[in-house]
């Protein structure tokens, strides 16, 4: 082949490598507005709506421990300087930790203390596979009515079975769909997922009460007087 011939090749080569990287600086284009559209959407949904849910109906994050007994979970938290407390008041989550009577075969842990998944999945992470081996069945659920940050997740002997968690991306999806989140309609996006929206978000808020009703217990189901004055645990623990 003579130098007339390879001209022509090199300059479609040129152009095609040209083509593509236009291609690729568009899409990142078109990607971060995306992004900065849905910022702006969930800003002014934070100036129009007020949070969803009443103060003291329903802690915003909680874990659901199966069959285990409040002095069991306490040790597991390492709870130091625990004193008695009502469900009642232990569902404003004003303590560290509130470990809840039992109440139809389930323990709910609440408080400042629990893991944020929105300050840091991997911390999360740690501390349910931890409490999780020590525990047995963890489950734990957190919604955020404001920004619509929301997780959940389940565990077993210190094995996460299913996890999800959305802090204006997907930061934690493990595990299969449970059939509980499917028929609820809840919206689990893989990982760099740019589609979600605020309805999708919306949706999932809404639900996760549902989903714990299913899998463990709604704290704002308990409505039984008696349980609401029974005597729980509240204190501060070696962990944080």
């Amino acid at each position: 082949m003579n130098t007339a011939d390879t001209i022509p090749l090199l300059l479609l080569a040129v152009l095609g490598i040209c083509i593509g990287m236009g291609l690729a600086l568009l899409a990142w284009v078109m990607a971060l507005r995306r992004r900065s559209m849905r910022q702006r959407e969930q800003d002014a949904f934070l100036v129009e709506f007020a949070p969803r849910t009443p103060a003291g109906e329903r802690p915003n994050l909680w874990l659901a421990v199966r069959s285990r007994t409040t002095e069991e979970v306490r040790t597991a938290l390492g709870l130091d300087h625990s004193t008695p407390c009502s469900w009642r008041e232990g569902m404003k989550g004003s303590h560290e930790f509130f470990i809840s009577p039992r109440v139809n075969g389930w323990i709910i842990v609440t408080g400042l203390a629990l893991p944020n998944p929105t300050d840091d999945i991997d911390a999360c992470f740690m501390f349910l596979t931890g409490i999780s081996k020590k525990l047995g069945h963890v489950q734990f659920f957190y919604l955020d009515p404001v920004w619509d940050h929301h997780a959940w997740a389940r565990t077993d002997e210190g094995c996460v079975t299913r996890a999800y968690a959305w802090t204006g991306e997907t930061v934690w999806n493990q595990g299969p769909m449970t059939l509980s989140e499917t028929d609820l309609g809840l919206r689990c996006h893989p990982y760099g997922d740019n589609a979600v929206t605020i309805a999708d978000c919306e949706q999932n808020v809404k639900n996760i009460p549902a989903l714990a009703a299913r899998w463990s217990l709604d704290p704002a189901d308990v409505k039984n007087f008696a349980t609401e004055q029974a005597t729980g645990l509240a204190g501060e623990s070696a962990w944080t």
